[in-house]
C-alpha cells in the first residue's frame, strides 16, 4: 500500500493553517506498527503544548476518518519540530538564515552530499549554505534532509521567541 504525504498534506494544511499552525512535515511508516507522523507548530511561534498536539490530533483525526486516504490501520502521531528542527520547505531556510543546519544531498555536489554551516538563505532555487569560508548554492530540488544543528545559538534564540 502506498501512501502519498503531499496528499495528506493538501488534506490537512488548510484545517491546521485556520487553527493557527503551520505544518513541517507529514511522514508514513508502514510496517506492522504503521504510524502517520504529523509534524506541526504554531504560527505566532510560541512553544509548542500538549494541548496543542491533542487539539491537532482530535482535528487531523475527524479530517482523514471522513476522506479515508489509507487504507490499513495505523497510529497517528502529532509532534512538534523541536529546537533542531528540520528544514523542509523553502520558507523555512529563509527564516532560518543565520543559524547553522546540516544538509544531505541526493545528488553530490563536488564529491559531497553532506554540508555543514550557517545558512544564507535562498537565490532563485539554491539554498546558500557558508561552509568553510565559503558559499555553497545547493539546489533546493536534491535536498533530501536538512535540520537546523543545536548549539548554543539556536538555544538562545529560542529563548528570545518564547519570551517574545
Amino acid at each position: 500500500m502506498v501512501v502519498e504525504p503531499d496528499h495528506i498534506k493538501a488534506l490537512i494544511a488548510p484545517a491546521l493553517e485556520a487553527m493557527g499552525y503551520r505544518l513541517v512535515r507529514v511522514a508514513f511508516t508502514g510496517g506492522r506498527r504503521a504510524t502517520l507522523q504529523v509534524m506541526a507548530e504554531r504560527r505566532d511561534e510560541a512553544a509548542m503544548t500538549v494541548e496543542d498536539c491533542a487539539e491537532i490530533s482530535r482535528n487531523v483525526s475527524a479530517l482523514l476518518d471522513v476522506a479515508d486516504p489509507i487504507a490499513t490501520r495505523y497510529t497517528l502521531e502529532v509532534s512538534s519540530p523541536g529546537i533542531d528542527r528540520p528544514l523542509v520547505s523553502r520558507e523555512d531556510f529563509a527564516r532560518f538564515a543565520g543559524h547553522e543546519a546540516k544538509i544531505e544531498l541526493g545528488a553530490p555536489i563536488g564529491g559531497q552530499k553532506r554540508f555543514r554551516g550557517r545558512l544564507l538563505g535562498l537565490a532563485a532555487d539554491d539554498v546558500r549554505i557558508a561552509v568553510d569560508d565559503r558559499e555553497v548554492a545547493l539546489p533546493f530540488a536534491d535536498i533530501v534532509r536538512a535540520k537546523l544543528v543545536l548549539n548554543d545559538e539556536l538555544l538562545a534564540a529560542a529563548r528570545r521567541r518564547q519570551a517574545g
